[in-house]
């Protein structure tokens, strides 16, 4: 009975220490899902029909380059952020809206870069963003 007390008592614990990944911008803490792989950062936030206002997604390239986003099959507007490697914000796509056509329109960053933070639209406005805030990341 005593070992099963501790085995249970650690495994509390561990739950307790685990966290989903999250960011703060503006003082403001967004839960995030992550897109690492190109798998996962061409699906992006396709298809979904909604997404809370404390979360977002969070895409993380390997190398700071010149990013280009679109909302094929994005089902809810979005608030765009790009970061560079040194997680500053270098430009602001505000309000992409969704796209159901072949043709859809492009977002591009202004200059190079690394992590791209997907919000609901209206946010970057929110939080009076601009260009040289700060991303804190915590992905654990």
């Amino acid at each position: 009975m005593r070992n099963f007390c501790l085995v249970l008592a650690t495994l509390i614990c561990t739950s307790c220490m685990a966290q989903d990944p999250y960011v703060v911008l503006k003082g403001e803490r967004f839960t995030v899902d992550l897109a690492q792989t190109s798998e996962e950062q061409s699906l992006g936030l396709m298809f979904r029909e909604e997404m809370s206002d404390d979360h977002g997604m969070l895409f993380i390239f390997p190398v700071e380059a010149m990013r280009n986003f679109w909302m094929k099959n994005t089902r809810i507007p979005l608030d765009i952020f790009y970061f560079d490697a040194d997680l500053e914000l270098v430009s602001v796509s505000e309000n992409a809206r969704p796209c159901k056509t072949r043709r859809c329109p492009t977002y591009p960053s202004k200059r190079p870069a690394m992590y791209v933070l997907e919000l609901n639209a209206g946010k970057a406005a929110e939080l009076e963003a601009q260009p040289g805030d700060r991303l804190e990341l915590h992905l654990n």
